[in-house]
């Protein structure tokens, strides 16, 4: 399924803390990809990845990182109070072995072209970005199919959160950061 680049997905963005469901902004893959090569995350990922306790990992990231919400522009953050989706889904893998190598496979897959792809602010996990089509089924369907094709296709587990439409996803420091070329 060859897509191309929608530089006119829009998503809201979010201050941290995470208590706060407000949007500050609404975002475009190039506004997330520019505040994820740039600066503003750069203390915050640093910090986080030399914390060992997975409890006070959690709570520092909690407090310390802005996020979005990938998959639509929210009056609020919660599945009710979605205004557009934006035609986005945001698919988290946690704790990779060979994080690398999932990277190069994602970046080639024959059937959803990558729009964004990061390193999740634990340094340990990915974030893919890809375009679906709403038109063929709703936004959770989508996911568990997503989801199913890369357990059978790459044999890594999808976290399953990803499936609500108003998923928060917290933004890193990654210089490394992949955007589609269609989104420049």
């Amino acid at each position: 399924m060859e897509n191309q680049g929608n530089k006119l997905a829009r998503f809201s963005f979010f201050s941290r803390p995470i208590i706060n469901t407000r949007p500050s902004a609404n975002f475009t893959l190039l506004d997330t990809y520019n505040y994820i090569v740039g600066y503003q995350a750069k203390e915050a990922t640093t910090k986080l990845r030399m914390i060992g306790d997975v409890k006070m990992a959690r709570e520092f990231k909690a407090a310390n990182f802005d996020y979005c919400t990938f998959s639509g522009v929210f009056s609020k953050r919660n599945d009710k109070n979605l205004i557009e989706h934006s035609g986005l889904l945001c698919l988290d893998f946690d704790h990779l072995k060979n994080l690398d190598a999932l990277r190069a496979q994602l970046l080639e897959d024959e059937y959803f072209e990558t729009q964004l792809l990061f390193r999740s602010p634990s340094g340990d996990g990915l974030k893919w970005i890809i375009n679906i089509d709403l038109s063929q089924t709703n936004h959770s369907d989508y996911f568990r199919a997503v989801a199913n094709y890369l357990k059978q296709t790459y044999s890594v587990e999808v976290d399953q959160s990803g499936k609500d439409v108003s998923r928060a996803c917290f933004l890193p420091h990654d210089p490394d950061c992949f955007i589609n070329q269609n989104l420049l």
